[in-house]
């Protein structure tokens, strides 16, 4: 459990993000660096996606989706839970720009009586006009959608915590496919694509990453446990940054770094271990997007019915690639 004390900032803060976006103007290509403050608090978010263009998302326990516009230091409200869109709390967060979706992963609320019931459903909004696209409830027994990732033909795949599974969902299709069910999956928590599209999980209760095996057809035929360079301690969000190479919160241990995998190994390069409860990471151009969810506000009983001073989205640089 963190300590209420904050830990002391790595190097890597708002100007080492400035300092490293400072070269890419040759390029072309944009990058926020400024820290955003989530306008609005009992937040506690779990998750953040980037957009094409720079938009950064946020998912909430409060059922709020937020949104900062490119190089803006504020992210603010943008799709609420309501009766007609049903959203409960929000974990996984993913921005689909191929597809014009916003995904989230809705789930009954862990920490208290409002929106506690009903059924994690994977969902998705058009990403610019927010409108509700979907709804697709997880079959039983009871699930926890954690995360989504998108593979090369637009199918979705959606990660279930509590039931160790995986689930498909088609383009056009109107409701999930059971792609995967292992003992080893129970617990999986992130998911993403590499490149040369490979699935690869990982997992937040036996702090594993994992290689999906596929036979030739696609389907699941078995999961391989990779050697790992560091110790993990509950890794969580999951992204590809291109390549082999992913971007990976650690939420027990408050680290973020780069997952690099060849073969059946897979070497952690630390960006920043000073951190707190860091369940969600994402990158845009050359800067990496951490959340601190502060949830050791609703954890810590010294703490119940105490406000952080913010809820924050940091910026880190992200190293280049040997």
């Amino acid at each position: 459990m963190p300590t209420e004390k904050r830990k002391p900032r790595g190097p890597g803060g708002t100007m080492g993000g400035r300092i490293a976006c400072a070269g890419l103007a040759a390029l072309a290509v944009s990058c926020a660096s400024a820290d955003i403050r989530i306008d609005d608090t009992e937040v506690f978010p779990e998750s953040i996606a980037a957009g094409a263009d720079g938009t950064i998302y946020a998912g909430s326990i409060k059922g709020i989706v937020y949104r900062a516009a490119p190089g803006a230091s504020t992210a603010t409200p943008w799709i609420r839970h309501s009766p007609e869109n049903g959203i409960l709390t929000i974990l996984g967060v993913l921005a689909d720009d191929a597809h014009d979706t916003l995904w989230l992963c809705s789930v009954p609320n862990f920490f208290g009586t409002e929106r506690s019931q009903g059924v994690s459903s994977l969902m998705a909004f058009d990403l610019e006009t927010g409108e509700q696209k979907g709804v697709y409830p997880f079959p039983a027994p009871a699930s926890v959608c954690n995360d989504v990732t998108i593979a090369a033909d637009g199918t979705a795949f959606a990660s279930d915590t509590s039931n160790g599974r995986i689930f498909t969902l088609a383009p056009g299709a109107a409701s999930l496919t059971l792609y995967g069910q292992d003992a080893l999956l129970n617990g999986i928590d992130g998911l993403a694509f590499s490149a040369d599209g490979t699935l690869y999980v990982n997992n937040v209760r036996s702090n594993q990453i994992l290689r999906v095996e596929t036979d030739g057809a696609g389907r699941m035929t078995g999961l391989k446990s990779l050697t790992l360079s560091h110790e993990l301690g509950g890794p969580d969000g999951m992204r590809l940054i291109e390549g082999n190479r992913f971007i990976q919160a650690e939420g027990t241990i408050g680290r973020l770094g780069v997952v690099t995998i060849e073969g059946d190994s897979a070497t952690l390069e630390i960006i920043d271990d000073s951190l707190l409860s860091t369940p969600g990471a994402t990158t845009f151009g050359n800067t990496a997007y951490v959340l601190e969810s502060e949830i050791r506000y609703l954890t810590d009983p010294a703490l119940r019915g105490q406000q952080p001073e913010s809820f924050m989205i940091l910026t880190r640089p992200l190293p280049p690639a040997d």
